[in-house]
């Protein structure tokens, strides 16, 4: 696999972040959806990859800098052709990697609550991130769980 920075603008990688907007709708109510469109994803203080097997995008990942010592995980997704092969697991090692060199000593995310979102937890869990209170902007929120890493 092939984890690259990615200018968010071929069609796969749109197409891949449309629908992890589009599935976040069918999965949390709007005032829940913390999931950056394609603009916000381009801005600065993130950097995102894609990942790629050959010339398929297998997923994709990004890390926003919250502080010179505190990244968010954004962006985690893996293309539906591609689940079950350690895509999310690869691009979540990157991310840890970069956060790393860059000096940051705390990695946090968001994610949601409900079952749908089990597959995403338990693989932050197996990367020793820790359930922890809202950080950065974020609320309380019954749909929303928040985890976070010592570096």
């Amino acid at each position: 696999m092939h984890i690259k920075i990615d200018d968010l603008t071929g069609h796969q990688v749109v197409s891949l972040v449309n629908e992890h907007l589009h599935s976040m709708t069918l999965m949390s109510p709007p005032e829940s959806i913390h999931a950056l469109g394609l603009e916000k994803l381009r801005g600065p203080g993130i950097t995102f990859w894609s990942a790629w097997e050959g010339d398929e995008l297998a997923g994709c990942g990004a890390l926003k800098e919250l502080d010179t010592r505190h990244g968010e995980i954004k962006s985690m997704r893996t293309s539906v052709s591609h689940l079950r092969k350690g895509v999310a697991k690869q691009v979540l090692q990157h991310i840890i990697e970069e956060a790393e060199k860059r000096g940051y000593e705390r990695l946090s995310l968001e994610t949601g609550s409900k079952a749908s979102f089990e597959p995403a937890r338990k693989l932050y869990e197996s990367f020793d991130f820790q359930y922890c209170k809202p950080f950065a902007d974020y609320v309380e929120d019954p749909n929303s769980v928040f985890m976070t890493k010592e570096l």
